[in-house]
């Protein structure tokens, strides 16, 4: 399979940094996060435009039904919305990653970035035209089905990093992670603010809509990105180190999930589903218990995640670096799922706020010592010509585990309870902490 874009840069002598690939990830995460906070108000936007026929009204119907059910009232209908529409990226993800990691170890890490982020800035693109709800969601499967930069850019740290300095450079992508979550939302947010129809309500003829804004920062940051990574993404994969398969058949997540591994990766990557599965749940239902049992308000709320984004910065950027040559990756991987099992536990019993704050540093802690443990120890296990392969099922895997995982817990969640949702999300991490008992240290 030939790619038209060229693999070129006019900084082939320079070789590629680590800081480099951080910011790559993290002005890709903060464009793919900006849509985040405004979930509530899209939900009220088209349905108004589209009114409750067509595909909105009908996944509308269904989620209404569910409400009805649960005895939940309206404000199910909401939740369940931005989960679908946040699954739905997710699962393109899952079908996707593995393949954009696969074809980046036969033709390199920075065509294939490119590639992946121009399709990235196109689906922003189309966000920004989408007047419609169809629009919108084509626009979310056309951006998931080209959101392969992640685990190609994990990729391109396993290329430049030694195996002693792997978690390092792990905790470093996992920083970015956290970083691009805290400002992403924030520009969405503020963007928001900006309603183009206001002052040129002649616009709507061409699909203008009150996020087109935000949207239009997505694709900007979207630009910045392929600019950056075509000046400053020097190539990490030598040519005598790509491998040689050119299988189509090798690119699909099920049959990667099921026979293309080893057994330690195997068993990592069961650990890795399970502890986002977890983790997702949290993350998705969270606010909703701030509110429900503490009567947070909306700034309070992203004071919260603005705090557990710095522990997960802080985490990741120093803590693991200078613990993991000491315990090993497998040690500090045991560790973090341990404390999130724990912080979890907290957070289904917490009365007070400061034993809220208790359980999520708790919690924020284990995570981020957890997440750049098990990719590190994917790569490790793995040869260097199967990097992106590997790695890209590891990040599909965590894809599909962020599609199922919010759903999930916000079934739990308002069937139940906090305290059960939280509870079986502690419980849900044994299974987890025990596989990764069993884990061997990389040779």
């Amino acid at each position: 399979m030939s790619l038209p874009i060229s693999n070129r840069t006019p900084n082939s002598a320079r070789p590629l940094s680590l800081g480099v690939i951080f910011l790559t990830l993290y002005i890709d995460l903060a464009g793919f996060s900006i849509i985040f906070p405004l979930f509530p108000e899209m939900l009220t936007f088209y349905l108004e435009k589209d009114g409750s026929a067509g595909l909105l009204g009908g996944l509308l119907s269904m989620l209404d039904r569910v409400a009805e059910i649960s005895g939940t009232g309206d404000h199910f209908a909401p939740v369940l919305f931005g989960g679908v529409l946040g699954s739905l990226y997710a699962i393109l993800q899952f079908a996707f990653a593995p393949f954009w990691g696969a074809l980046s170890d036969h033709h390199g890490r920075r065509r294939i970035l490119l590639l992946t982020v121009t399709g990235t800035a196109l689906s922003y693109l189309i966000w920004v035209f989408s007047g419609s709800f169809l629009l919108l969601v084509l626009a979310r499967l056309f951006g998931g089905a080209m959101s392969g930069n992640l685990s190609v850019a994990t990729a391109a740290v396993a290329d430049v990093t030694t195996r002693k300095d792997r978690a390092k450079g792990m905790g470093l992508v996992g920083a970015a992670f956290g970083l691009g979550f805290i400002t992403g939302p924030a520009i969405g947010g503020a963007f928001a603010l900006i309603n183009p129809l206001v002052t040129h309500p002649g616009l709507a003829r061409y699909g203008i809509n009150p996020f087109s804004v935000p949207a239009l920062a997505a694709f900007i940051l979207a630009l910045v990105n392929l600019i950056w990574i075509w000046r400053r993404f020097s190539e990490s994969l030598p040519r005598e180190k790509r491998s040689e398969s050119t299988n189509l058949r090798e690119r699909n997540p099920i049959s990667l999930l099921r026979v293309r591994h080893d057994p330690p990766v195997r068993r990592t990557n069961h650990v890795y589903f399970l502890f986002i599965f977890a983790f997702a749940g949290m993350e998705f239902t969270l606010s909703f218990l701030a509110v429900d049992r503490f009567g947070f308000s909306t700034i309070q709320i992203t004071y919260m995640m603005i705090f557990i984004g710095l522990i997960l910065i802080l985490t990741q950027g120093m803590i693991v670096r200078r613990i993991v040559p000491r315990l090993g990756e497998r040690r500090v991987a045991v560790t973090g799922l341990f404390l999130v099992s724990m912080g979890l536990a907290v957070l289904a019993l917490a009365g007070t706020t400061g034993v809220l704050y208790l359980g999520l540093t708790i919690m924020a802690i284990g995570a981020g010592l957890t997440t750049p443990s098990l990719t590190a120890l994917v790569s490790l296990y793995t040869p260097d010509d199967r990097q992106g392969q590997v790695l890209g099922t590891f990040r599909s895997l965590g894809s599909l585990a962020r599609a199922i995982g919010p759903i999930i817990a916000s079934f739990v969640f308002w069937f139940f309870g906090s305290a059960w949702s939280y509870g079986l999300g502690a419980a849900l991490l044994v299974p987890s902490l025990i596989s990764a008992l069993a884990l061997t240290d990389p040779e």
